[in-house]
């Protein structure tokens, strides 16, 4: 069974962190909810507490198999601290898969792991996911080798799936879905930056 990281800091998306971590343990993987302090109690946008097991500075990236970063705030939460930003760069550097939803492919944009990969992600961060070199793509689940990306709670079944395949089969698949982004959202990326 594969090792998975799930990153938590305070305002995450409840249901982005417990569903694939749920599923996850289902499935008989050991799960580990990794914050900037261990032992620590972050608490969730509708008010769900999530204690973190680990600090992002005791663990390295290549203890797991793959990390999931949830969105809601936490994310602009998460990139203000230099442990938690320090392990997904080691992830995108060491190629170690990575699944991020909807604000999560912010933590995303402080490494390189976008630049010339089909993604996607909450329509509010469009631009500084395309600013990071991502070609952004209003999909349900977007797989591009070893990055996952999803847009909103909505699309939990299809990015769960893909996360349970990649750790299991070593490949997924996306899932198109039903596109949910105004029209002028998609008018503001340049022709370049759309995958």
């Amino acid at each position: 069974m594969a090792r998975i990281g799930i990153l938590v800091e305070k305002t995450y998306e409840d249901l982005e962190l417990q569903y694939p971590r749920l599923r996850l343990k289902e499935a008989g993987h050991e799960v580990h909810v990794i914050g900037p302090r261990a032992g620590e109690t972050f608490v969730g946008k509708h008010g769900y507490p999530q204690r973190s097991e680990y600090a992002a500075t005791a663990v390295r990236a290549d203890d797991y198999n793959l990390i999931v970063i949830p969105g809601g705030s936490s994310p602009d939460h998460m990139r203000r601290d230099g442990g938690m930003v320090k392990l997904v760069r080691d992830a995108a550097a060491k190629k170690i898969p990575m699944a991020a939803i909807c604000h999560g492919p912010w933590m995303l944009c402080s490494t390189d792991v976008l630049k010339g990969r089909r993604c996607t992600s909450f329509m509010s961060i469009v631009h500084d996911v395309v600013n990071a070199g991502g070609k952004w793509v209003d999909e349900e689940c977007v797989v591009d080798g070893p990055i996952i990306t999803s847009r909103c709670p909505d699309d939990l079944p299809a990015f769960t799936r893909a996360i349970l395949q990649l750790v299991s089969e070593g490949r997924a698949e996306g899932t198109k879905g039903k596109p949910i982004a105004p029209a002028w959202v998609i008018e503001t990326i340049p022709a370049g930056a759309r995958g």
